[in-house]
């Protein structure tokens, strides 16, 4: 998943990112509300981790602006503030969530993980074609009885794969899913998590699921053939 997080304190900030990023999620990061706000009207996110003191615009104003343009994407605000009337506000401004500093890490992921399933509630618990399944919430994944030992990026990547089957991914649409603006452009750092992924879901299988469409980008197999 891609998650924005708009947080001003830069030691919170790296923190948050790192942290997601261990998840296995695609981070980008803003350190004010109005470039959190260009951020999130211009990019699909699945979640946004808001702080609601921020220079320029707090929390409370982005996340309102947000939906009233019409985004729904999922909001969980972070603030030092534990007054009652504060989270009434945030949720009033269209939050889905409230989390008071100082929080767990564990629960900061468990919380966007059930953001993320009620955000899409047709999305299944666990992901499957043919024999290889992933559990988003568990990360885990197995091909028949065999669990798989993934990075938390290969999981990612197979978790788009395992929601796309039949489909070819471009590099492009890749790179937005799985990686963030920090990503290098100029590397060929797709194709080699493709094949990492390869190595693990297939050669050991004598499987060839993952398919290379020259000049377009990859597509994992259905397991019905189409």
């Amino acid at each position: 998943m891609r998650v924005l997080v708009v947080e001003d304190e830069t030691p919170m900030a790296g923190l948050l990112e790192r942290a997601l990023r261990e998840e296995g999620h695609a981070v980008d990061v803003a350190a004010d509300g109005p470039e959190g706000l260009w951020l999130a009207t211009e990019n699909a996110y699945g979640a946004i981790v808001l702080d609601v003191t921020l220079p320029g615009l707090d929390g409370f104003q982005l996340c309102r602006r947000l939906r009233e343009s019409g985004r729904w994407v999922p909001v969980l605000m972070l603030t030092a503030r534990d007054a009652v009337g504060d989270r009434v506000r945030g949720l009033d401004a269209g939050a889905d969530d409230y989390l008071v500093k100082p929080f767990s890490l564990l629960e900061l992921a468990a919380r966007l993980r059930a953001l993320a399933r009620r955000d899409d509630r047709s999305r299944p618990v666990i992901l499957a074609e043919g024999n290889l399944k992933l559990d988003p919430a568990a990360k885990r994944a197995w091909r028949g009885d065999t669990e798989l030992r993934l990075s938390p990026r290969e999981f990612s990547l197979l978790d788009l794969f395992l929601r796309h089957p039949g489909h070819v991914l471009t590099r492009s649409q890749i790179i937005e899913e799985v990686w963030d603006f920090a990503y290098d452009g100029g590397s060929n750092v797709v194709d080699q998590y493709v094949n990492y992924l390869r190595r693990k879901i297939d050669v050991p299988f004598g499987r060839h699921d993952i398919e290379t469409v020259r000049g377009m980008g990859y597509r994992l197999h259905r397991a019905d053939g189409g």
